[in-house]
């Protein structure tokens, strides 16, 4: 037998058929825009970036097509093969797909297939390598998770309402998700056998197998919490918070060889580059073949809240090297206190370097990244996800660097230029060692840990991301959590003391 017959390919199917009458809504739900893009596009990035995906198909709502090409060809899915219009049910819509899933094999030929709902953005790559890996023992396999509520089996009388007639065992309750995976031969089976019931009628493929082929199990892959499908009104709000604070793990680092290859002969400026994080990025850069820019209050005497030295730093770099590839503000104050109590003078500070800054930085930086496709680099912090007392300051400008982000990542797309934010976890810094003064040896990543982390988020084709750098990962040199653990982290180390 041949490796393709060995090894079939794995289609991911987004069923995108959805009108979006239940959350209100004139278009399908899947062509909402959440965190900047529309749902679809969310949905398809996951699977793009899956290495156990080859090709994608997608079924979307009649009419609708031409609107899904466009946001395929926009963002440059290259696995997407096929966009073509699903049915008026679940049903049909997943019989197109097999239809289409069919042409071209050769006799005896199989592949695997996973449906997956459009409107369920948020999946992990975990999930999907799960269902892969699992087909390669079961024939069908479902998503699904535990079920918290206690699940009530009701029945109406009349005008009196609803009564409770069975209250089954929780702990063998399973919220479904998808995708559902399958072997392609066995679902078309089962819609086959199906074809013959004149009262067949389905909500998901698995309840298909299950049903006319009851002698194939279905294996259960956890899925995810988060892995939530936009349904309902509030599900919009809820996805888009969750997307706003999702982080990212940070990319695979480079060897010494490709640092080198992706950083010789380009430009690095660095607003705050006098000591910390900012002057190991500089260093690191410049070990690699990088022209850098270390600016700082103390060293060049750049002020990043004047407009103007920024302009200055910004267009001599250009004059001097012809090109400007990244630009870096790891600069920041950090001033703790009662904001009934705090003065003017200390409030004025924190919004000119904290946030004017930044705006400022990105505006004067805007026309060298376009020109070379380069990269914006900001900072966070772990606070941003709720202020806490005493830190209004800090934490609401750290808030407005994610949201500057997210904003400038979308609005920039289209020049090429990439916008991330790297959100460290406690790290020894001069700034820190100022307000909170020493602190236990090993209780803190060091700044060279991040300077590391920045770096690969430079080189990598990342964007509109929120990067943490996390010190648990016992794996990584700074440690990275992912997703939503780590935003979910995040918020557990703030109630810890996390600045």
């Amino acid at each position: 037998m041949s490796e393709h017959f060995a090894k079939p390919r794995t289609t991911a199917v987004i069923l995108a058929g959805g009108t979006g009458q239940r959350v209100g809504l004139s278009i399908p739900k899947q062509l909402l825009k959440i965190a900047g893009k529309a749902v679809i596009e969310h949905t398809l990035t996951t699977f793009e970036q899956a290495d156990s995906i080859d090709d994608i198909i997608v079924l979307m709502a009649p009419g609708y097509v031409p609107d899904v090409e466009k946001i395929v060809a926009k963002a440059g899915f290259t696995k997407v093969t096929r966009i073509i219009e699903g049915g008026s049910t679940r049903n049909e819509t997943t019989e197109r797909a097999i239809s289409a899933l069919g042409e071209g094999l050769a006799e005896g030929e199989d592949r695997n297939v996973l449906f997956h709902d459009a409107v369920r953005p948020l999946l992990s790559e975990r999930v999907i390598n799960d269902c892969v890996t699992a087909l390669e023992r079961f024939q069908a396999v479902d998503v699904a998770i535990p079920s918290a509520d206690t699940i009530i089996v009701t029945r109406t009388h009349g005008d009196d309402g609803e009564f409770i007639t069975e209250i089954p065992d929780r702990s063998r309750l399973r919220r479904g998700q998808t995708p559902q995976a399958f072997k392609l031969s066995t679902i078309r089976r089962a819609y086959e056998v199906a074809a013959n019931d004149p009262n067949f009628q389905a909500t998901d493929d698995c309840s298909v197998v299950l049903k006319y082929l009851p002698d194939v199990p279905i294996h259960v892959v956890a899925g995810d919490e988060y892995n939530m499908k936009v349904t309902q009104p509030v599900d919009v709000f809820i996805a888009d918070k969750l997307f706003q604070l999702a982080s990212t793990a940070a990319p695979e680092q480079a060897d010494e060889e490709a640092y080198r290859l992706l950083l010789t002969g380009k430009t690095v400026v660095v607003f705050g580059g006098s000591y910390g994080i900012g002057k190991d990025i500089a260093e690191l850069a410049e070990g690699y073949g990088a022209k850098t820019y270390a600016l700082g209050r103390s060293t060049t005497g750049t002020h990043v809240e004047n407009p103007e030295e920024v302009d200055d730093a910004l267009s001599t770099a250009y004059a001097e090297t012809g090109r400007i590839d990244y630009v870096i503000n790891t600069a920041g104050v950090l001033r703790i206190g009662k904001l009934a109590e705090t003065d003017n003078a200390t409030i004025e500070e924190a919004l000119k370097v904290n946030y004017l800054a930044p705006v400022q930085i990105a505006r004067s930086s805007y026309k060298y990244l376009a020109e070379t496709k380069g990269q914006l680099l900001l900072y966070t912090s772990s606070s941003y996800t709720r202020g806490r007392a005493e830190y209004s300051l800090y934490s609401s400008t750290k808030a407005a660097m994610v949201n500057l982000t997210q904003a400038l990542s979308d609005e920039w797309a289209g020049d090429g230029i990439r916008v991330n934010c790297i959100n460290p976890e406690r790290t020894a810094t001069p700034m820190r060692t100022k307000a909170f003064g020493q602190e236990p040896t090993g209780s803190l990543l060091s700044s060279e840990a991040v300077a590391r982390t920045s770096l690969d988020v430079l080189v990598s084709e990342l964007t509109g991301h929120v990067i943490d750098v996390r010190q648990q990962d016992p794996t990584a040199g700074a440690g990275q959590a992912s997703g939503f653990e780590a935003a979910l982290a995040s918020v557990l180390d703030r109630q810890d003391g996390v600045a």
